[in-house]
Parts: C-alpha cells; structure tokens; sequence
C-alpha cells in the first residue's frame, strides 16, 4: 500500500504471506506464512553449496521494493510499490521510469503494459502493447513468453496540483484521498 496522510507523512509498505493463504495453516488467528518458497530448494548444485539454501540465522530472498522517492530538496515527488513476486522489481522500476522520465501520470504508469527479464527469458504481458514486440525479439534470438500478468501497483505522486493517484487495474485497489 501507498499512503500519504495530511501531514504530508509518507508510506510505503509490502508485505507478504506468499501464495495465496500462506501455508495455508491458521494459528491463534494469525496466517502462517510460506516464505520457504524463496529460499533454494536445492543446498547445493554441482557439489558447491548455494548461498540462498535453508538454514537457520537466513533471511530469505525477497524482490519486496516498497519505494519513496524525493527530490533533491527533500519534497516528496512518488510513493510506489507492487504486488508480484519476482517481478515486483522489474514493475516498481517501469513505473519509475514512466513518472520520472516520461512524465506520465500515477494511474498511467499504473496501467502500462509489463516486460520482464526472468532467468534467461522475457515476459511481455498478453493483451498490451508489450505482446506485439514478440515476433521482432524472437526474430532477434531472445525467448519469450507472452503471459498474464498480476501486477499490484499503488502509486501515490505529488503534482503541482496536489496528489495523484493510481491503482493498478489488474488487482484489487483503489485510490481514496480528500
């Protein structure tokens, strides 16, 4: 979530249970999470140990990027972050793109269509302009896979006109403010 109270307070918050339901398991009122996923399934590849294996005192990896941004005298210009998982990156860093360099709106950079670099392929999101770069990357020898994408965006950007909004409209969200 992304909020910006009255006071000009600013928050930018991620959180994760991962997968729907976490591990699907309740205790004392509480979700249990499943943040096993993001560890390495495997302690070791070709017989050298892998850094992000399970193993006490670790932390798991985690593409979690709920970003403030400011300009360089200390106002606030965005508030953002993203549902996603591994991909959460990859749409914080779009929609940074988008507001600060092609000065789009927050619902516009919201609303933009995805690419991501995942392992050694790229996603374009099916249904946005992004599918039809397809045939020119495969052409060009990159492989790619056109698939949905589920994508939480909330953006909160200051204007000379006040605050914008934008929630991505492929989730659940809104944008409420006075």
């Amino acid at each position: 979530m992304s909020i910006v109270d009255a006071d000009g307070n600013a928050l930018a918050m991620t959180t994760t249970v991962e997968d729907v339901f976490g591990a699907r398991l309740m205790v004392g009122g509480f979700l249990l999470n499943n943040e096993l996923t993001d560890f390495s399934f495997l302690p070791e590849i070709a017989g050298r140990p892998v850094a992000n294996s399970v193993a006490p005192g670790k932390r798991p990896r985690s593409s979690m990027s709920p970003t403030i941004v400011f300009n360089r005298s200390g106002e606030l210009v965005a508030v953002l972050g993203s549902a996603g998982g591994s991909r959460i990156i990859g749409h914080v860093a779009q929609a940074l793109v988008a507001l600060l360099d092609w000065g789009m709106t927050a619902q516009e950079a919201a609303s933009l269509g995805h690419v991501a670099a995942l392992d050694s392929r790229l996603e374009l999101e099916a249904g946005t302009v992004m599918e039809q770069l397809a045939p020119e990357l495969r052409t060009r020898g990159f492989p790619v896979e056109v698939r949905a994408n589920f994508s939480g965006l909330q953006i909160i950007q200051s204007s000379p006109q006040g605050l914008r909004g934008g929630a991505d409209p492929r989730r659940e969200g809104l944008v409420l403010g006075e």
